[in-house]
């Protein structure tokens, strides 16, 4: 395990916040966001590998390098960073990092998508869905700005990121699709873990196999999940949310925020499957894939109709703090 390296130097990374970066300010929070990479941004493609594997890390996961940055970010096929940033902090909030998925194909036909280490992508889904998906990774959170640390900074720090996203959605009206993975740690509780993902099978399954996990990655259950059978039979989703959040909290632990803010997004959801991460910790990561139509009317309000207004660098607009 390497010892992470030092903050980035605040000056360099401020020169690369740049109006050609700059997307939109945020809902909540006073805060901005950007959309970078590593060939634009160097220095805030390093500090987003030290938080997040500074964030990961303390969540149980992490690469155990120095930083977190591999070839998804630097390659000729290289993701772009999605990041929030607190301007009186001067600090990085949280980030995600994106691809349109049919800028991740080569010429050979080759898909050089994080995900594709983990699933296999049956010929419907490359040939009708890829084209129009973004695909969303290494969503993170640094601790300073986590709920759960400070409830006060960290309150917003989804949400922020979320306005983002839904510009970048805005920004690309060819995306009809949201794909990605959300990462548990060997740490939860197996029966919690288990429920969890018994309830997503019941309400988000994936009836037509598009994506499923490598054979040699896949999780299956932990625990006798028999006990769970008929509990949420004959419930709409609501119902059975609550039962779900009653019966993980009994166990000790919480339905994790962005599995959580996932399944509140979309009735339409798609849940692929649980695959083994054994270069991040021994993680687990589950495909999930949203369509944007289906997004419930309150979320696209929440995320979308204050683009226009936010979108102008420059022109914060004036909010209640």
């Amino acid at each position: 395990m390497q010892e992470i390296i030092q903050p980035v130097d605040r000056e360099l990374i401020k020169k690369e916040l740049t109006k050609e970066a700059f997307v939109r300010y945020t809902n909540n929070g006073n805060n901005e966001v950007y959309l970078v990479n590593y060939h634009t941004s160097p220095n805030i493609m390093r500090e987003i590998g030290r938080l997040r594997e500074l964030s990961f890390r303390s969540a149980g996961g992490g690469t155990g390098q120095a930083l977190d940055i591999d070839e998804n970010d630097i390659s000729e096929h290289n993701y772009d960073q999605l990041i929030a940033w607190n301007p009186d902090d001067e600090e990085i909030i949280a980030g995600y990092r994106v691809i349109k998925c049919d800028n991740a194909v080569s010429e050979d036909g080759e898909v050089h998508l994080s995900t594709a280490h983990y699933f296999d992508f049956s010929e419907d889904f490359v040939k009708n869905y890829l084209p129009q998906t973004l695909e969303l990774g290494r969503s993170w959170v640094q601790p300073k700005y986590q709920p759960a640390i400070d409830n006060r900074k960290g309150i917003f720090s989804l949400d922020n990121l979320w306005d983002g996203l839904g510009a970048v959605v805005l920004l690309n009206p060819d995306v009809k699709y949201l794909f990605g993975k959300v990462t548990m740690y060997p740490q939860y509780n197996e029966e919690a873990r288990d429920l969890l993902i018994y309830f997503m099978n019941h309400y988000f399954p994936d009836k037509d196999k598009l994506v499923t996990p490598s054979p040699d990655l896949f999780l299956g259950y932990k625990t006798d999940v028999s006990k769970f059978e008929g509990i949420f039979d004959g419930l709409d989703y609501k119902e059975g949310y609550k039962v779900l959040n009653t019966r993980v909290r009994e166990l000790g632990e919480n339905v994790p925020p962005l599995i959580n803010t996932y399944m509140n997004l979309s009735p339409t959801m798609r849940v692929f499957g649980t695959a083994r991460n054994n270069e991040f910790g021994e993680v687990e990561e589950t495909g999930i894939m949203i369509t944007l139509d289906d997004i419930y009317p309150a979320k696209k309000e929440r995320h979308m109709s204050t683009f226009e207004r936010d979108r102008h660098f420059g022109e914060r607009p004036v909010k209640a703090r």
